[in-house]
């Protein structure tokens, strides 16, 4: 199962940087529809809708990782608009912090994904990247579409 993960992974990074040199700003979605994907599996394990599994879980954290360690080069000066981006301005103005926050995804979903062993961790560890990192930075960096 370990295999398949690392195979897929492969396959979506060679994507994924073939993508990132043509168009950023679909890049920098396309890593975070995987976060998203990833989150929402996790909160239907938080909730008890499907069973924990620790194999998802080392998947969930190994996506935020990828995403944390990607998405600080997506941001050239020329993705600040297009591409129906919800990118803030003031990513740009801010940028050391910007790419902190992602550097504070990348170890708090490693440090998570060595932690976790059971349901009872996985709550936690993900209850506080959600809150922490995804949620922060999405509070101070991303536009609120109407």
């Amino acid at each position: 199962m370990l295999r398949i993960v690392f195979a897929v992974s492969a396959v979506a990074l060679g994507v994924c940087a073939a993508v990132a040199q043509e168009d950023p700003i679909a890049a920098r979605k396309a890593l975070m529809k995987a976060n998203g994907d990833q989150a929402k599996i996790a909160g239907d394990m938080v909730k008890g809708t499907v069973p924990f599994d620790m194999a998802a879980a080392h998947k969930i954290f190994a996506t935020f990782q990828n995403a944390a360690a990607k998405m600080p080069g997506l941001f050239p000066d020329t993705s600040k608009t297009g591409g129906d981006t919800a990118a803030d301005p003031k990513i740009w103005d801010n940028m050391a912090d910007f790419k902190a926050r992602f550097q504070k995804l990348g170890e708090d979903a490693k440090a998570a994904d060595a932690s976790v062993t059971d349901l009872d961790s996985f709550k936690a560890a993900i209850g506080n990247i959600g809150k922490n990192d995804c949620g922060g930075c999405h509070q101070n960096y991303r536009l609120k579409k109407s």
